[in-house]
């Protein structure tokens, strides 16, 4: 009897663990469903906190980025500038070009690069014409080659008085100067006895004076010019444009004629009285030009010239102007010359002769 009554215990107790188990298996589930709710639930509000976090920190960040976000669209808008097509640079051949399109005025012209010796511009540049007072540069070139003191007074006489033209002076017979004085007004203000007196007081006098006036020339490969006297009012004293930019260049290799031919203007003691002299080139006072050697001319027979070395549109050059008819059109010619070189993209090539 007791031993049925223990089976039956065991029994019950069995039966009491199968029926509880379930019970216990699903009272373990749950904490587990609700530990993956709880982390499923975390994971949502870390992202939400982090995503929280994340504007939070932006205002901070945000310059930083927005620099480097901006920074590269400006690159971008930079590069994109660069490389947009550019327009075609109008490149402009000297060989092309017709002089007369500058509406020159000097029947001779021409414009020499004197950094390759090209010439950028020429017309009628072989032609053989009277130079007038251009002569003057030779002459100074003459003076100062045979090294003469340049203080010794020399004076004006009868011999120096224009009679071939008529001309007039501002220096009376009997005036006295040195020679340094004598040159800076042939050079400055042409004064055509000043020249003359500085070839007649040249060892040998005047035919001395003139033979080395045209021994110099052909020194300098001037093959087409000659001179009779020192003052350019004879026609006999000719060249060519070509000839005269060798002439030009040469002379800018002395300081004398090169600080006297670009003096604006000078007040000279003569016979005890002040007398201001102007240059005859309106150029040298002109703050838009670089002039290094500056020289003008006139007699009928040459028409209206000018000669210079300058610096234009940056490039160092040699202009010389033969034959300009009308007072101011060497002056204007020049001046065209000047714009059309600092306008135009040039290519230089060397023209014919």
């Amino acid at each position: 009897m007791m031993q049925k009554f223990k089976a039956a215990l065991l029994v019950g107790a069995l039966m009491s663990i199968g029926f509880s188990h379930p019970t216990l298996a699903a009272t373990a589930k749950k904490p587990a469903q609700h530990a993956g709710k709880k982390s499923h639930s975390t994971q949502k509000a870390a992202a939400k906190h982090g995503a929280t976090k994340k504007v939070a920190a932006s205002p901070n960040k945000l310059p930083a980025k927005s620099a480097k976000s901006v920074s590269p669209a400006r690159g971008k808008t930079l590069h994109a500038a660069v490389e947009t097509p550019k327009k075609p640079v109008r490149k402009v051949s000297l060989a092309d070009i017709d002089p007369s399109r500058l509406a020159l005025y000097s029947s001779s012209a021409l414009v020499i690069d004197q950094n390759t010796g090209h010439a950028l511009l020429e017309k009628h540049a072989g032609a053989v014409t009277p130079i007038a007072s251009i002569s003057k540069l030779m002459t100074a070139m003459v003076v100062l080659d045979a090294k003469l003191d340049l203080q010794e007074v020399i004076s004006i006489g009868e011999e120096d008085v224009d009679g071939l033209k008529g001309t007039r002076s501002r220096l009376p017979v009997g005036t006295t100067m040195t020679r340094e004085t004598a040159m800076l007004l042939a050079l400055m203000s042409s004064e055509n006895r000043a020249a003359h007196a500085l070839g007649r007081h040249y060892p040998g006098g005047m035919p001395a004076f003139v033979n080395a006036m045209n021994r110099k020339a052909q020194s300098l490969g001037m093959a087409n010019s000659r001179f009779e006297e020192p003052t350019g009012l004879s026609s006999n004293n000719v060249s060519t444009a070509h000839d005269l930019a060798r002439m030009v260049a040469a002379a800018a290799r002395y300081p004398e004629i090169r600080g006297f031919s670009t003096t604006a203007e000078a007040r000279v003691e003569l016979n005890g009285r002040l007398t201001d002299f102007h240059n005859t080139n309106a150029l040298v006072r002109s703050d838009n030009w670089e002039i290094g050697v500056s020289k003008t001319g006139y007699i009928s027979e040459a028409g209206r010239c000018l000669v210079m070395q300058a610096r234009v549109a940056d490039k160092p050059v040699v202009i010389v102007l033969l034959d300009s008819a009308g007072k101011m059109t060497r002056v204007g010619d020049a001046n065209r010359i000047k714009r059309w070189m600092e306008s135009a993209s040039l290519v230089t090539e060397r023209r014919p002769a």
